[in-house]
């Protein structure tokens, strides 16, 4: 590290838990998200304020006015520009030094496949049942921990699915692949703004544990927040020796 990446990043040198050596961890870190909005903005923000090396946001969608109510990385003169490419703006003003990757495209199979081997972290910061089933079938092949985070209304939720671990479910050994789901999405349902930067920024922390390898994941715990009480409640999950996406990892 040079002079200036000492003195931006000296708080999380001063952690006993990071030191010199985990923020040089953070620095030659790959984060993918999948989702540049509610939870995907706070994500890449954070993580980019954190010196995290490389960060490639894949999202289709472009910014409209009403994702401003909650999507912060966005900004009332970049309506109508992509999402990923306003996002790459916001984290280059708020640290040049990380390499953004922007993906405007819907992820698949294949864009997956590429991106994941040299990834050290992904977030699923999306809000499709498919495409979170998608991510959590290509973490599970390439061996990539997935931090998993969602809100609608006044309810979240977030948890850790990592395939390193021998006991850590993965996604569809909570929620079955081949299930029929009814999509619950903030354009009809609506969230409580502050929310979402909750969750992603919880998430962005999960993320550089993960990365730096400090305390304890959430993998195994699902942690539901209640925005009504402002109350966590936790629930333990396991892994389904029948699942059909991860029933044959090591």
């Amino acid at each position: 590290m040079n002079d200036e990446q000492l003195l931006r990043y000296s708080r999380h040198i001063l952690l006993d838990e990071i030191g010199i050596e985990g923020q040089e961890r953070i620095l030659a870190a790959h984060a993918v998200i999948l989702g540049a909005g509610g939870l995907g903005a706070p994500a890449a923000l954070y993580l980019a304020a954190s010196g995290v090396g490389r960060i490639t946001v894949i999202d289709d969608d472009v910014v409209d006015l009403s994702n401003l109510q909650r999507q912060i990385a966005h900004s009332s003169a970049r309506v109508g520009m992509a999402k990923v490419q306003s996002l790459a703006q916001a984290v280059a003003d708020l640290n040049p030094h990380p390499h953004i990757e922007p993906v405007q495209q819907r992820a698949d199979a294949a864009l997956l496949d590429r991106l994941l081997p040299s990834a050290s972290v992904v977030l699923d910061c999306s809000d499709n049942y498919r495409t979170r089933q998608l991510l959590n079938a290509a973490s599970v092949r390439h061996g990539v921990p997935l931090v998993s985070g969602a809100a609608i209304r006044l309810d979240a939720q977030i948890t850790v699915f990592d395939p390193r671990q021998p006991d850590s479910p993965c996604y569809a050994c909570l929620f079955e692949p081949d299930a029929e789901f009814e999509e619950v999405q903030c354009a009809t349902m609506g969230v409580l703004a502050p929310l979402v930067g909750i969750v992603g920024s919880m998430q962005a922390a999960e993320a550089l544990k993960l990365i730096v390898g400090i305390g304890h994941s959430l993998a195994g715990r699902l942690w539901m927040l209640d925005g009504r009480s402002m109350e966590f409640s936790r629930m333990h999950t396991t892994r389904n020796p029948e699942c059909k996406v991860c029933k044959d990892r090591g």
